[in-house]
């Protein structure tokens, strides 16, 4: 997992803000150094466990017939779209409008009796 979710990135701020060498008493300072360490060996435990076991996952869904986790990928643009003026706009757009009025006029009759 290369990607920190929210509270993984929470957790490595909060580890970042505690400085030890602010306690004055030492034991304190000893037992939170302690604490701090046994957190982040822990954490990346757990992080280094979540890979371990959506491997495992995928691999027992594939086994099964099934497919993994998909690999979903950014949107992107297929090609370029031409980028027309306001002017070019409107002159298609009156261009098909007239040819929609000239194939509807094709089916009146030429005299309402």
């Amino acid at each position: 997992m290369t990607q920190k979710t929210a509270p993984e990135k929470l957790v490595s701020a909060l580890l970042q803000t505690i400085n030890p060498k602010e306690i004055a008493d030492e034991k304190m300072r000893q037992t939170l150094e302690i604490l701090l360490n046994l957190i982040e060996q822990l954490n990346s435990k757990v992080i280094e466990l979540e890979a371990e076991n959506q491997k495992l996952r995928d691999e027992n869904n594939r086994l099964k017939g099934e497919q993994g986790k998909p690999d979903i990928k950014a949107n992107k643009k297929k090609g370029l779209k031409k980028n027309y003026s306001e002017r070019e706009r409107t002159k298609n757009e009156q261009e098909s409008s007239q040819k929609s009025q000239k194939d509807t006029n094709k089916n009146r009759p030429l005299r309402d009796y």
